[in-house]
């Protein structure tokens, strides 16, 4: 009793107006428009991301905000998702899996170039289908652009050519973050664990106003294209087959139904042979009827051929 009457008073001495029904109308909302399942311990996180929205609007309770976010635009929309979505990530997060990608990117079946005798017009023709003849891969939350980045370094590294035969997708439901992605710019700090070797091959020094920033090298930058995708949407606009799908330390955001939903897709995409590749709190056995595991957090699909 004393634990639920320390909440709200904590609740009713807040600049704006917030309450238990307020928080669990957001849970409901942020669950259904983008998949994301909020925990009870996520209340004093929903008051301060979205209290810079009632701001930008001039409102002076919660109730007030979800009310017009009801009736909103795809633009508020997406502003409370952006609000509410977490964007840890790093370069080269969970450093195990990168070799792993190497070897596989070794080993994945080399594109053959692409039959030009028949265009009528080259230059259309190579500008529509120039990346057929690549490995595809798909990092499906790409936060701030680290993980792409991380993956790309791997492609150089993979086939000793700043131009591999590579491609990447990366997306995020986010938009604030995939503008920040698209620049490749990151203060020192971000870069900080990075080897000093590896900074100066795949990275520039920003000098003058731009001192105490590093800039993703534009060899690395230009294998990547960046699109707003959201995994809870029915149909995704993108085709495979992908050779890699990276999708680390996304999925304890959502329940497992929501999970299902979202492997279950993965899986057709996956060109035989194909690795996806997890979060290290991530376990994908109950959908082992999908996803088997090969090493340690990368899977292939449960009835590969051969």
């Amino acid at each position: 009793m004393l634990e639920t009457t320390t909440k709200a008073s904590e609740l009713a001495s807040r600049e704006y107006n917030y309450t238990q029904a307020d928080f669990e109308k957001t849970k409901k909302l942020i669950y259904d428009h983008a998949g994301i399942s909020l925990s009870d311990s996520k209340q004093n996180m929903v008051y301060s991301r979205l209290a810079r929205r009632l701001r930008v609007h001039g409102l002076k309770s919660f109730k007030e905000y979800l009310n017009l976010l009801e009736k909103a635009n795809a633009t508020e929309w997406q502003e409370f998702v952006n609000a509410l979505t977490t964007n840890l990530t790093s370069f080269f997060r969970e450093n195990h899996h990168f070799p792993i990608l190497e070897q596989h990117l070794k080993t994945c079946k080399k594109p053959q170039p692409v039959n030009t005798q028949d265009a009528s017009d080259l230059s259309d023709y190579l500008q529509k289908r120039r990346n057929l003849n690549k490995i595809h891969l798909w990092c499906s939350a790409s936060s701030t652009g680290e993980e792409p980045y991380s993956m790309a370094i791997a492609a150089i590294r993979a086939f000793n050519s700043f131009t591999p035969p590579v491609h990447i997708l990366a997306s995020d439901v986010d938009t604030q973050v995939l503008r920040k992605a698209e620049e490749g710019v990151y203060s020192l700090d971000r870069v900080e664990k990075i080897p000093q070797s590896v900074l100066k091959e795949f990275f520039y020094k920003g000098k003058g106003r731009n001192e105490g920033s590093v800039r993703v090298r534009d060899e690395v930058r230009e294998l990547v294209t960046f699109r707003k995708i959201n995994l809870l949407e029915e149909f995704w606009s993108i085709r495979g087959p992908f050779q890699a799908i990276f999708c680390r330390n996304v999925m304890i955001y959502f329940d497992k139904q929501t999970q299902y939903k979202i492997l279950k897709k993965f899986a057709p995409l996956l060109d035989e042979g194909g690795l996806l590749f997890a979060g290290h709190s991530e376990s994908l056995q109950f959908a082992s009827d999908i996803f088997r595991l090969r090493s340690n957090t990368v899977y292939e699909v449960a009835n590969k051929k051969g």
